[in-house]
């Protein structure tokens, strides 16, 4: 399947550009040419209300930035997860992005910035994930109204916390989650093995196996990850009594097998789950709603498919 014309003009500029593989720099480097291709790529600011809260929970806080509507009461609230392999991103990359989520869905976005490695190695990450969860739970009333139902959603390594604090939920009985949006996670991190994908790009077009191993270093301090359902969801003995989720999928994504088993493992757990593939884009493609128009399509459908989720629980 050919790469999607727009994905392809844009990833031939970047060439032409000289921008190297993240892997390439060390990581505060890597954090600004990160925010760089988010912007080059991002949608225009969608027009929503924005303010900045620290989120805390029982054992940790982290910082993030609440959108919401700027017409109309919110529907529900979504906790969202960046993407950037734990070593990069951060609230001011992905503000557009949480923006028109909050636009497209019709519901408060709580953009979470969790710590990022090699600072904060794994679980860092888990931890900030789960106290900014606790912290929606217990804010739902302010941040949309009491009945409000709480989701969650993420890309890439943000899609893997998104999977990590539904199984922590629903082992540590709460709180309640409705849905889970989840766009291309690593979900087998080191233990999926030699994939097609994986074989077949490895050289990108967006992520390479070397970033992905440079980012494993960075988090987990060696390619090899723990054997824990905390750095690798597939790895979890059960997957069963877990939120409907909607699985968004790139072909031209080294992760693509791996997402594409985790989807798998949810529907024979008895999971409600779509998984959507996106034959002509990468790895990476929620944020680039503003220079393909494919990928904003998958945007429009990550926020129709949290709005949908919302209706349906308050029906309930």
């Amino acid at each position: 399947m050919p790469l999607d014309k727009a994905l392809e003009l844009n990833l031939t500029q970047a060439r032409e550009a000289g921008i190297p593989d993240l892997a390439d720099l060390p990581p505060p480097a890597a954090r600004r040419l990160y925010r760089q291709i988010l912007a080059a790529n991002d949608v225009s600011p969608a027009a929503v209300v924005v303010s900045e809260n620290i989120a805390t929970g029982t054992n940790g806080s982290a910082p993030v930035r609440v959108y919401r509507p700027r017409h109309g009461a919110p529907i529900g609230v979504i906790a969202y997860y960046h993407g950037g392999g734990y070593v990069l991103g951060d609230l001011d990359g992905y503000d557009n992005v949480c923006r028109q989520l909050c636009f497209d869905s019709q519901a408060t976005v709580v953009s979470v910035d969790y710590r990022l490695a090699p600072e904060h190695p794994f679980p860092a990450a888990v931890d900030d994930a789960w106290a900014a969860l606790e912290w929606v739970a217990a804010n739902v009333a302010t941040l949309a109204d009491e009945q409000a139902p709480v989701a969650v959603a993420g890309d890439s390594a943000g899609a893997v916390l998104a999977t990590v604090v539904c199984l922590l939920a629903r082992d540590r009985r709460g709180p309640a989650i409705a849905y889970q949006g989840l766009a291309y996670p690593a979900a087998g991190a080191g233990y999926f093995g030699d994939s097609d994908s994986r074989s077949r790009y490895a050289d990108g077009p967006t992520l390479t196996m070397r970033t992905v191993d440079y980012f494993n270093r960075c988090y987990f301090g060696s390619t090899n990850p723990p054997a824990s359902e905390l750095a690798a969801p597939l790895l979890a003995k059960d997957c069963s009594g877990l939120p409907p989720a909607l699985l968004q999928v790139a072909t031209h994504d080294p992760l693509r097998d791996e997402a594409m088993a985790y989807g798998t493992r949810l529907r024979e757990a008895g999971n409600d789950v779509v998984v959507i593939e996106y034959h002509g884009l990468a790895h990476g493609f929620i944020s680039m709603g503003g220079a393909v128009p494919a990928a904003r399509l998958a945007q429009l459908q990550l926020g129709q498919a949290l709005h949908t989720a919302f209706a349906t629980s308050r029906a309930s």
